[in-house]
């Protein structure tokens, strides 16, 4: 059965309207305390949130629904995804929730439902829980929002934990950190200075409505802008809920999650840290990376987008490196998902290790001419049951043979159809990108 609220990344919707409205996150929370005392484990759930205005009454109702099933909320306040999904499997706690719509506008939100191992739910658990959810709001009862004191213990663990993964000394790097006005502001300045960097900050003053605005992940003309300006060492950038990173090097080149994996996968090789010569990425990552990890003998497999299906299929693969174009890099040796700030830890000690750059070390890289291009649609009608946009599509793979792709899909978060062309010349690229896009738009838009 089809999910109708969980996507690939939680729930997520316009704070304030269904399914982000009080009594529908009540429901989650109530829905989630259910499964929690179902379950026998700690009747005990951590919660955090982003930088957003919305956080904390969000969170304020999931409490109060998992306080009418008996289960205690505990909250880490401000804080990043993967350090809730850190705290739910290292502490007392059956689940973690996060607040956050990561990447999206401070109008939108989310609730993210991560278990006691750190993972996100399984899509049968999810489903369940949405059964549960529908019952409860069709019920009509609806529990008062809970109090919700911060635990500042909480966040000190999960940075302690981060900080432990460095083994040396950053020695007064000048880095220029972007912390997309959220989850990083508080934390990622403090924790690079304790390991011994010059941390400039920017994106770091949140007031609740400027997160990821012209700032983060999604913005790196401002970080590159800097970092040439001060002559920094790399930028670092991270979104809205700091569980990806992406980069500038010295020069002002931008290094995304595929030259992380590269970075990391041939350094990890090298320390005999890559369990299996495997790295997993997503049908996103561009074909210039599978080339550069064949010439190491490292093979690249391919996911769904989205970091949960990259994560399972590490899981089943025992591979202990995988991620996303987006900045989504998953070290399993140290984390259960995508985490940011760790990533910008092991490229630092990757250049701490090998004395390289970012330039250096992305220098073998060589990217295919990749055009992403999103489609606001009003409906959802499967891609390959619209004669006119398969037609496109099979011109542009006759087009480039083998040695290109295409790749159209609906976004698992927002009312879009992304369009993803890539091949050795850029201007059939672009050609082929706007006539698909354009023939979506006619027939969904």
């Amino acid at each position: 059965m089809a999910r109708k609220l969980f996507g690939t990344d939680g729930i997520r919707g316009v704070a304030g309207e269904y399914p982000l409205d009080r009594a529908t996150a009540n429901a989650v929370g109530a829905a989630l305390g259910k499964w929690v005392a179902e379950s026998g484990k700690d009747l005990q759930v951590v919660v955090g949130m982003d930088t957003r205005e919305s956080g904390p009454w969000l969170a304020a109702e999931v409490a109060g629904g998992l306080a009418r099933k008996g289960v205690r909320a505990k909250f880490a306040g401000v804080t990043t995804t993967p350090g809730v999904a850190y705290l739910a499997k290292t502490g007392r706690f059956a689940a973690g929730v996060m607040i956050s719509a990561s990447h999206n506008p401070y109008q939108d939100n989310g609730i993210k439902i991560l278990g006691h191992s750190g993972y996100k739910l399984p899509d049968e658990e999810e489903e369940g829980i949405e059964n549960s959810i529908f019952a409860l709001l069709e019920s009509g009862v609806v529990s008062a929002p809970a109090e919700m004191p911060v635990d500042e213990g909480l966040d000190r663990a999960y940075i302690d934990h981060l900080a432990s993964t460095m083994s040396a000394s950053l020695g007064g790097m000048e880095l220029v950190v972007d912390c997309a006005n959220g989850s990083a502001s508080h934390l990622a300045p403090p924790l690079l200075e304790r390991l011994g960097a010059k941390v400039h900050a920017i994106g770091a003053s949140p007031n609740g409505q400027n997160i990821n605005l012209n700032c983060g992940s999604l913005h790196l003309e401002t970080l590159r802008a800097v970092v040439l300006e001060r002559g920094a060492r790399l930028g670092v950038a991270f979104d809205g809920d700091a569980d990806r990173a992406l980069f500038v090097s010295h020069s002002g080149e931008i290094v995304d999650g595929d030259a992380v994996l590269l970075i990391a996968a041939r350094y990890m090789q090298q320390s005999g840290r890559l369990s299996v010569p495997l790295v997993v990425a997503t049908v996103m990552s561009n074909l210039g990376l599978e080339q550069a990890l064949s010439a190491h003998g490292i093979g690249l497999v391919r996911t769904p987008v989205g970091d949960k299906y990259v994560l399972e299929e590490m899981l089943r693969r025992g591979a202990t490196l995988g991620g996303e174009q987006s900045g989504h890099v998953i070290f399993r040796d140290y984390a259960t998902t995508g985490d940011g700030m760790l990533t910008a830890l092991r490229v630092l000690e990757v250049m701490n290790q090998t004395g390289g750059d970012l330039d250096s070390l992305v220098q073998e890289l060589h990217i295919y001419p990749q055009i992403l291009l999103n489609v606001r649609v009003k409906q959802r009608k499967p891609l390959d049951e619209i004669a006119s946009v398969k037609e496109q599509i099979r011109a542009a793979e006759a087009s480039f043979g083998g040695n290109g792709r295409v790749l159209v899909r609906f976004s698992g978060t927002e009312p879009l159809a992304r369009v993803m062309v890539e091949g050795p010349d850029r201007e059939r690229v672009e050609h082929f990108a706007r006539r698909i896009a354009s023939q979506i738009q006619i027939e969904l838009g």
